[in-house]
């Protein structure tokens, strides 16, 4: 799993690549951590176009993430999603605490 991130008008960019699994949860849950204690943004947008997969821990990571903003007042969206990771996102209704945006 590869974290790429960069600030733009007060946006946090975050684009996961890889696959967001048991065995890439905790390094992406300290690098996503890392990015969201910062200042400076007041939303963040996490494109999934590199993701190739995620299984429920990948889940569980966003939901933490998700709770720490939500603590801040900043929105978390998602864009570009993968098939898959729509599929999830639809079912889990993930997409009612971090909605999809194109």
């Amino acid at each position: 799993m590869h974290v790429k991130s960069k600030v733009y008008n007060k946006t946090l960019y975050v684009l996961l690549c890889g696959e967001l699994d048991e065995h890439s949860a905790t390094h992406t849950r300290l690098t996503l951590d890392k990015l969201f204690s910062q200042s400076g943004f007041s939303q963040i947008i996490i494109d999934l176009s590199e993701l190739q997969f995620m299984d429920s821990t990948g889940i569980g990571v966003l939901i933490g993430r998700y709770k720490r903003m939500k603590s801040r007042n900043i929105p978390i969206f998602i864009c570009n999603p993968s098939k898959h990771a729509e599929k999830i996102f639809k079912m889990t209704g993930l997409y009612e605490i971090m909605p999809k945006i194109v």
